[in-house]
């Protein structure tokens, strides 16, 4: 029966002493490269997103089946009865658009002031552009 060959020996090392790891085996991988590092991408973005997007949902799902108990709602003319778990979920969502529909229209608000500005700035930058209205001071 043959056994693995032992690991080279540094000159005048007696056969029975053990040899440090470091002077058998070879160092590791020098520095990665640029062109080889791997990068994040779009694609990798959906799937992380999709990822936690589920785990929420699961979530979710798990609170609305542990607070099924119904609870009677009203508000204002409307009345009705809802499980606690969807009732404490819409009540979020709607909590939610409370803060996204100002924050879009702010948004928006910014990005036509934004683009006016480009579009002065171009035009500005035009030869023979708009004269200024006031004139230098004398």
């Amino acid at each position: 029966m043959t056994s693995a060959p032992e690991p080279p020996r540094p000159p005048g090392q007696a056969p029975d002493t053990a040899v440090p790891r470091e002077q058998v085996d070879p160092p590791g991988p020098g520095p990665v490269l640029v062109q080889h590092r791997v990068t994040g991408t779009r694609v990798s973005g959906v799937w992380i997103a999709s990822v936690l997007f589920a785990l929420v949902l699961l979530l979710l799902l798990i609170f609305i089946m542990q607070n099924g108990q119904k609870v009677e709602i009203s508000f204002l003319w409307l009345n009705g009865h809802l499980p606690l778990g969807v009732a404490m979920l819409l009540s979020a969502v709607l909590g939610v658009l409370l803060v996204v529909i100002p924050g879009t229209a702010r948004i928006v608000q910014l990005r036509m002031v934004a683009r006016r500005h480009s579009r002065e700035d171009a035009t500005a930058m035009r030869p023979g552009g708009p004269k200024s209205d006031t004139a230098p001071p004398a």
